[in-house]
């Protein structure tokens, strides 16, 4: 396992460094930084290989990783990027996760939360996204990548495999706030409008690539919540 995220650490650095980036929007993150405030990096488990590239300052992230064999080779491999990681979900037996991403945000910290991990629907938010905002107080900023050499695989959520010699972009969306005292109603129409940014920004970035969108799984029904974490 250790060898295995070794060589996917430096595949990814293989990626970044032949190919040619930009970042749009980067100054959305640095507003949080300079202010010293918290926020809650959001994007979708199927955009995970360049991530640790979107931000200068990705080693202050804490990523919220599933306890999954998976969940583990992939907080493996982002400790090679000074990421570390949370192990837990926001739904499934992750009390003490949501815990201490709290405290994490309250002294300052970033979280990263792929909402529609570990299991899907793929670019689907679920309800632990919201909740963790409103119960911490940060601000969600969601965030994407997208490349003009790729492969998309068949795994569920259509892993975006970025490869060598590649034009790249990193896109960052406006902040969204939920407040503490949000209702259930409220709660709903932030989950919407999440959902509805991050699959735009991924929808700009890949025809800004000059690739086709990859479309989102269709909604679970309301009994069924999806989990935020990372790692299947």
């Amino acid at each position: 396992m250790a060898l295995a995220c070794f060589v996917g650490a430096l595949y990814i650095r293989l990626v970044r460094f032949t190919g040619s980036w930009r970042i749009e929007g980067e100054h959305i993150p640095e507003s949080f930084r300079s202010a010293g405030k918290p926020f809650i990096l959001a994007f979708w488990h199927g955009r995970l290989m360049m991530m640790p590239y979107c931000w200068r300052r990705t080693d202050l992230v804490n990523m919220l990783i599933s306890g999954h064999r998976d969940g583990r080779l992939i907080s493996q491999t982002v400790k090679h990027f000074n990421i570390e990681s949370v192990v837990g979900s926001t739904t499934r037996g992750g009390a003490q996760a949501m815990r201490h991403l709290i405290r994490l945000m309250r002294g300052g910290g970033i979280v990263g939360i792929t909402p529609d991990g570990p299991r899907g629907p793929r670019m689907r938010v679920g309800e632990g996204t919201v909740a963790l905002a409103r119960l911490s107080g940060a601000a969600i900023v969601p965030a994407t990548f997208a490349v003009s050499r790729r492969r998309v695989m068949g795994s569920w959520d259509r892993f975006v495999l970025a490869l060598p010699f590649t034009r790249g972009v990193f896109l960052w969306g406006e902040p969204i706030v939920v407040p503490r005292d949000a209702d259930g109603e409220t709660l709903e129409a932030r989950r919407q409008e999440l959902e509805a940014a991050m699959n735009d920004l991924a929808g700009r970035a890949d025809a800004m690539m000059g690739r086709a969108a990859i479309e989102p799984d269709p909604p679970l029904s309301a009994d069924r919540p999806v989990e935020a974490g990372i790692g299947r």
